[in-house]
């Protein structure tokens, strides 16, 4: 009894995260057709090009590197579903969308916490270092709005002055040591996630970034 409640409790979480996973996908879409429509008012292809580089692009970017074929979306049709309904509801809605950016900013939020850690897990089951896995988790997360900022004609939000990516690597790094320590899967999922949100919120609220590269020179 205790190992079907075990086994139905893990089953629960992977299809609760797979659920998430997906929905995370659409609202990476809805914010990549926006952005487009933000800077050059494409037609209905041109804006679905660009909520699909944004919400495939960083998960495609890290199976690339990990040599991981098929890759996600291409071996599972309801990631593609879910970028097509993305884009018609940014369309659809798009008056109401554009006035509810900051709830986006917490959905982005969310998502990048999520798929920080379901790159990293993916990286850790085939084998690689777990520094490497950390950055893979990254890239899963943050990428797809690199490319997405890049073809739009906008500098990519981890060249500005805000904490995105670090944050993302943070919990990367947090997950895999709570894993090393023994920490049961699911608990070490929400503890890293919510870090992750927690550090992007107060950065943002705070206005906090890390020290420039360089000095001004009148700084120096």
């Amino acid at each position: 009894m205790c190992l079907f409640l075990t086994n139905f409790v893990q089953y629960s979480a992977m299809q609760t995260q797979y659920i998430l996973e997906v929905l995370g996908t659409g609202f990476f879409a809805i914010s990549g057709a926006l952005a487009a429509n933000d800077k050059a008012q494409p037609d209905w292809f041109g804006a679905s090009f660009i909520g699909f580089i944004t919400a495939i692009g960083g998960g495609s970017l890290r199976d690339i590197l990990l040599g991981s074929y098929p890759l996600v979306w291409v071996n599972d049709i309801f990631f593609v579903y879910a970028i097509i309904v993305g884009v018609v509801l940014a369309s659809v809605f798009f008056k109401t969308l554009i006035k509810l950016r900051r709830t986006f900013f917490l959905f982005d939020t969310v998502g990048i916490a999520m798929f920080t850690i379901v790159g990293t897990e993916k990286a850790m089951s085939l084998g690689v270092n777990p520094f490497i896995s950390a950055l893979m988790g990254m890239f899963s997360a943050v990428m797809g709005g690199v490319i997405r900022d890049v073809l739009t004609n906008e500098i990519p939000i981890i060249f500005k002055k805000e904490v995105y990516a670090t944050a993302c690597l943070v919990g990367a790094v947090v997950y895999l040591t709570l894993d090393y320590v023994g920490c049961e899967r699911n608990v070490n999922f929400l503890i890293a996630a919510l870090l992750i949100i927690g550090i992007r919120i107060v950065a943002v609220k705070k206005n906090l970034s890390l020290p420039k590269f360089i000095k001004e020179k009148d700084e120096i």
